[in-house]
This record gives structure tokens, sequence and C-alpha cells, in this order.
């Protein structure tokens, strides 16, 4: 099953909005910790509403227990430092998508430490998109590529 994966996420709003995406595209959540709020946080619960309950959250204590954990998992990153657009990347079942803290992205020993690192590419007059927004559009598209819709 392929999953999402949150590096240390600050912001609640944008976990819950990730956490209801993973409900309706029946996807694993999985955050890294330390986690920059708590998940009774009324942020979250405003924008997660009922869904936290059907979805599949795992916690991890720090990266490498991630790492450990999900030895038989690519994991993917997504960064804006990468030249390959999601798009040519041929994802597979059990593919683990991560996303950087919203702040700060992930620390450089990720990227040296993953093989795979993809972008969405934007105009070049912007920065980013929201990370929400992100999930929803690679796993879209992880989901169509394997048929898994």
């Amino acid at each position: 099953m392929i999953s999402i994966a949150l590096f240390k996420p600050d912001i609640p709003q944008n976990t819950a909005a990730i956490l209801r995406l993973c409900a309706c595209f029946k996807l694993n959540l999985q955050i890294i910790e330390p986690c920059g709020f708590n998940l009774e946080d009324k942020r979250f619960k405003r924008v997660a509403m009922d869904y936290k309950r059907l979805c599949n959250i795992i916690t991890h204590t720090n990266y490498e227990n991630f790492v450990k954990k999900n030895s038989e998992s690519r994991i993917v990153l997504m960064t804006t430092k990468s030249r390959k657009p999601f798009y040519s990347f041929k994802f597979k079942k059990n593919d683990i998508l991560l996303f950087g803290r919203e702040s700060a992205g992930v620390p450089l020993a990720l990227h040296k430490d993953i093989k795979n690192k993809l972008k969405i590419p934007i105009s070049a007059k912007t920065r980013s998109l929201n990370v929400a927004m992100a999930a929803a559009i690679v796993s879209a598209e992880a989901l169509k590529q394997n048929r898994l819709f």
C-alpha cells in the first residue's frame, strides 16, 4: 500500500488535510516525530473532523526508526531541489511518498541518504506548493500508475 510520510510536520491544518486525503484514498499516513503539535490540537481536529478514525496513522520516534520499519519499501522524497518531475517516475505499490517540514523541508543528510527525489514543476515565479496540495497531486499519480483508484 502506498503511504504518505511527513517529516516532523509543524502545521496542524496541513497534516489534518493530508490525513483526510489518506482516509479517502486508503493510504497509510506515517508521521516522523517530533511533530510540531499534538494530534489533539483544535486546529488539527477542525480540519481532520471524523476522518482520523478512518486513517491508519503510524508514528515513528525518529527518521532512523522510520527507515528500519520501512525497509521493504522505497522512500520517494518530494523536494523542490530535485530536477526529476514526478510524472516521469514509475511508482510502485509499496512506495512511501516523503514530504518535509513546511518550514524547512528535510535536512541535507536525508537528501543525501534518499535515492529517489522528485519535484512538482511549478511556475518560476513561485517557491512551492502547500504540502497538502503536493501530497494530493503526487499520491493521485502514484495511485493512477498502479491502478489503485
